[in-house]
This record gives structure tokens, C-alpha cells and sequence, in this order.
């Protein structure tokens, strides 16, 4: 069923849904928040691959990375949560499912980058658990804008 066919499914049955302020101002905050995100791991990237001493990693750790390839991981997420997050400011129904997934592998890459900068690490998680709750939860809500 395409969309506009679901669209005129749910209007026929009497079921028009009307998207609360709330619902929008989560997700224009969830872009707002993955453009943040993606901003802060962009330069958390740059000062890794500038800096390779800014970073200090504890002993006996599972994912053991030199602070180049840590550069290159947020570097390139970060540029990717980036532009997912402004489509997902421009109401593109792709951007929801994309900024889900880059949010679940951000968080999971930072999960990993704890040991080098555990406050950093654990803001942008939380940051990227917000992000998937609003767009799980309002991502439809944007299109009524």
C-alpha cells in the first residue's frame, strides 16, 4: 500500500490525525539535536586526527583503536548524523528511518568511546537516545507542518 493510499485509508474511515505542537516541536528538536550531535562528533573527529595525544585510552579494554581511526569513526558519523538531521528538518520521510539507524550506531560507537572521554561519550548517548525516541515516536507528526 502506498502512502497516499494509506493516507486516504485512514481519512476514509474517519480517522484524520491532527499532529500536535508538541509532537512537531519534538521532531524539529530531535534535527536540531542530531545536527548538534553530529557537529560535536565532527570536531571530535578533527581534534583525533589533529591531536593524537588529546586522547587517552585505559588499559585492557575490548575495542582498542588508535585516536586516528577513533578521528576518522566520529568524523564520518558525525558528518553523516548531520545531514540526516537537516533532512529530517526538511520533513523527508526517508530521514526518520536513517537518523533511527545512524542514532543506534552513534550511540554504539560512542558506547565504545567511553574509556578515551567518558563524559563526552555518555551526553552524546544521551543525546542520541532522545533522537530515536522523538522520531520513533512523532516522526510522522513533521509532514503535517
Amino acid at each position: 500500500m502506498t502512502q497516499g493510499a494509506a493516507a486516504s485509508h485512514y481519512e476514509a474511515a474517519g480517522e484524520e490525525h491532527e499532529a500536535s505542537g508538541w509532537a512537531i516541536g519534538f521532531i524539529l528538536f530531535a534535527g536540531v539535536m542530531m545536527i548538534m550531535s553530529g557537529g560535536f562528533q565532527l570536531f571530535s573527529g578533527l581534534v583525533a586526527l589533529f591531536e593524537d595525544e588529546f586522547y587517552v585510552s585505559t588499559r585492557n579494554y575490548l575495542f582498542q583503536f588508535d585516536a586516528t581511526t577513533w578521528g576518522w569513526i566520529h568524523l564520518i558519523g558525525g558528518l553523516l548524523v548531520m545531514i540526516a538531521g537537516f533532512a529530517v528538518m526538511a520533513g523527508q520521510t526517508w530521514a526518520r528511518v536513517v537518523g533511527i539507524i545512524l542514532a543506534v550506531l552513534s550511540a554504539l560507537a560512542n558506547f565504545t568511546f567511553i574509556p578515551y572521554y567518558p563524559f563526552w561519550a555518555l551526553i552524546i548517548i544521551a543525546v542520541d537516545v532522545f533522537v530515536i525516541w522523538a522520531l520513533a515516536v512523532h516522526g510522522r507528526d513533521v509532514k503535517a507542518m
